[in-house]
């Protein structure tokens, strides 16, 4: 241990993350003392690490911190997350912000102050590559003033701004590649709550419990959208066809819109959504790339429609990854089930119910028929705490059906999954 470089020991120390680890480790003996003042790099003070930091005053909290922090001299990556404490005093938090911004890569924000303070206004014109903001509010963005040279990544959670706000805030920073909106508070001058954000450089944006009439995203460069637990009158994205991953979860949107131009979508993940198949097939029809399609607990618009496997056959050749798991209903599943053409490139399948009938195992078994390179077979399925004789009959018949079924299958592994 002795022999170890300053260095080092200054990396061992930046890893054990919770402040608190730190200080106890750096009193080992005076080099590692030395190590943690000079090759220190990153830093985190965590309320939900330690319970103590609930148990005191803010005052004794500050002065903890601004303790540990200002012994340190090129910090690189500082987490202060604050959940349940008391408001700290404004000034003693932007000492810390300022002694530390002019090495600081990556901050994670959440803390409550009295007043509020300007982080963009602390942080901009800084070598910061990831932002993380809790709980905050951000007004008044000038983007020649509070500019972001080097940030490539974004969060937003529990933020109050106003649209246009967030969209001086996108365009202060010329190369952010990854946007994460989490249950912003959007401040509106009007009725209709519109937002529009123009990023030519976003790769990577995950929107979350947001409420809108009007979303819309103009991105050039954009790889992965994710939508989840939000409500939207409209969403639109415009690009230019570089949409690798579309995932959506738990979203109500009445016009959904992903662009003309889908060529490159290689993942489609749709999950408790309500879904126009016609329509949304013909939005990813042209995406010969596909390799995985997750349609799970997905209502239809019309009762009548049903997954048309025919279809995904024929338009997606490379698909290798296919989960299905809606309502079958009698008549509509043999729909369906028509046409010839194999499923040849899929290796994995993932099928599931909400509610099990009798047409599960034939559904099984047909789908089955049409992996002829199948390796894997997950079933998930929900299975209630109070079960009445016809369901645990049904869910006996499935077991027993299964068993039969896969000695014709004795090359794919099987999986089951029960909630």
């Amino acid at each position: 241990m002795e022999r170890l470089p300053l260095e080092v020991i200054g990396n061992i120390l930046s890893r054990l993350g919770g402040a608190r680890d730190v200080v106890i480790a750096s009193a080992t003996c005076q080099k590692w003392r030395e190590a943690y003042r000079k090759h220190l790099h990153t830093l985190s003070f965590n309320s939900n690490d330690w319970p103590v930091y609930r148990d005191i005053t803010a005052t004794t909290l500050e002065i903890l911190i601004t303790q540990t922090i200002f012994q340190t001299t090129g910090l690189q990556g500082l987490s202060i997350l604050m959940d349940d404490v008391d408001e700290f005093s404004a000034s003693i938090v932007i000492a810390w912000l300022m002694y530390t911004r002019e090495t600081l890569r990556r901050l994670f924000y959440n803390v409550r102050t009295a007043p509020n303070i300007n982080i963009l206004e602390i942080c901009g014109r800084q070598k910061l590559e990831i932002l993380d903001l809790a709980n905050n509010s951000i007004t008044g963005v000038e983007p020649n003033l509070q500019r972001f040279p080097c940030l490539k990544s974004l969060s937003l959670s529990h933020i109050s701004i106003s649209a246009l706000d967030l969209s001086l805030l996108l365009s202060a920073c010329p190369k952010l590649e990854n946007l994460e909106l989490i249950s912003p508070e959007i401040a509106m001058s009007d009725a209709q709550v519109t937002v529009e954000l123009s990023s030519p450089t976003l790769k990577n944006i995950c929107i979350e419990a947001i409420s809108l009439d009007k979303f819309i995203l103009e991105v050039d460069s954009i790889e992965s959208l994710y939508l989840r637990d939000s409500v939207l009158e409209l969403f639109e994205l415009v690009g230019k066809g570089t949409l690798k991953h579309f995932k959506i979860d738990d979203v109500s949107v009445i016009h959904l819109d992903i662009g003309e131009t889908v060529d490159d979508l290689e993942v489609v993940d749709v999950s408790n959504f309500t879904i126009i198949w016609p329509k949304f097939y013909q939005m990813i029809s042209r995406s010969s790339k596909l390799r995985k399609l997750r349609l799970w607990d997905v209502v239809f618009d019309d009762e009548e429609e049903i997954v048309d496997l025919e279809t995904i056959a024929v338009c997606f050749p490379q698909l290798s990854h296919l989960s299905l798991s809606y309502e079958l209903k009698d008549g509509v599943i043999h729909y369906g089930l028509q046409g010839s053409s194999p499923l040849e490139s899929v290796t994995v399948l993932e099928l599931g119910w909400t509610i099990i009938n009798d047409l599960f195992s034939h559904w099984v078994e047909e789908l089955l028929k049409r992996c002829p390179n199948l390796r894997k077979l997950v079933i998930n399925g929900v299975v209630s705490d109070a079960k009445t004789h016809e369901e645990c009959q049904i869910l006996a018949n499935f077991t027993s059906s299964i068993v039969q079924l896969m000695r014709e299958y004795i090359h794919v592994e099987v999986q089951f999954e029960f909630d």
